[in-house]
């Protein structure tokens, strides 16, 4: 059958491992120093490997593959822990895999595993780093201030932010109205947590001084394809260079299969708004 599933460019593959852990279907494996697709069987296609590789070595194609089994993947998951059945079960929630989720379900009951293995375990990210760590929060924060807010109050709603960071497929972008900016406006701008990031998630990046750009271009699609991202907001600064977001989000909308709303904002150095436009 022809379906959706991952390609792993071996060329670009540094080996680094990362995408592993965030495949707890099992359908990747570390061989001969490269991540290797050993299994049609094991890969749901969803991408949520995808946001994991630095290098953007890991795209999703149509081609035909063996039809995805639920059962299968469950055989293979109960038998590494607790922790991965949870990641499972978070992965197929994320991305509204209801059919599968039910199997997983079912076959978990089956074997007397509680419901209690349904709980989100946190997630963090193949470095392991502490600070890489997901987390949202304030999700109980009203839209409309309240009188005693402080006016300095954060509105954050996730950790992390940075865009080589934030996994496309974290729950803090389903079905979220996300705000791309550029590193310097959160400075210019006072009025930024306020004006722009109040009920938004967020994501940073500067596109002119980070590495790995194509990385971005890649993860921006991912966002829009398989994180189920709303909306997609951009912030740059009025110097030129800045533009350079602007642009890959404008390519990362036209190659995602999902379309949605594109907005620009560009801010002053002076932390004015110069321009807000619908770009897509």
């Amino acid at each position: 059958m022809t379906r959706k599933i991952i390609h792993i460019d071996a060329e670009r593959c540094d080996g680094c491992g990362n995408c592993i852990p965030n495949c707890p279907e099992g359908a990747l494996q570390m061989i001969d120093g490269k991540a290797r697709l050993v299994s049609d069987l094991f890969c749901d296609g969803l991408g949520a490997c995808i946001g994991e590789c630095p290098v953007g070595a890991i795209r999703i194609e149509e081609r035909e593959a063996e039809p995805y089994s639920e059962r299968r993947v469950m055989e293979n998951i109960v038998t590494q822990g607790e922790n991965t059945i949870r990641a499972h079960l978070r992965h197929l929630k994320e991305h509204g895999e209801t059919g599968f989720l039910e199997e997983a379900r079912a076959f978990l009951r089956e074997r007397g595993l509680g419901a209690e293995l349904e709980e989100p375990a946190p997630q963090a990210l193949g470095c392991g780093c502490a600070g890489t760590q997901v987390r949202a929060f304030q999700s109980e924060r009203s839209a409309a201030p309240a009188p005693s807010e402080s006016p300095a109050a954060s509105e954050l709603r996730q950790w992390p932010v940075q865009l080589h960071l934030v996994p496309p497929s974290a729950p803090y972008f389903r079905d979220a109205e996300v705000v791309l900016a550029a590193d310097c406006v959160a400075y210019a701008c006072g009025a930024f947590h306020r004006s722009f990031l109040r009920g938004r998630s967020l994501a940073i990046a500067c596109p002119k001084l980070d590495s790995g750009q194509d990385v971005y271009l890649d993860k921006l699609t991912a966002m829009i394809d398989f994180g189920g991202i709303r909306s997609l907001t951009v912030l740059t600064m009025e110097v030129p260079c800045c533009r350079g977001l602007l642009e890959l989000a404008r390519q990362a909308a036209s190659a995602a299969r999902r379309k949605i709303p594109v907005g620009w904002v560009e801010v002053s150095v002076q932390g004015d708004v110069l321009r807000q436009l619908a770009v897509g």
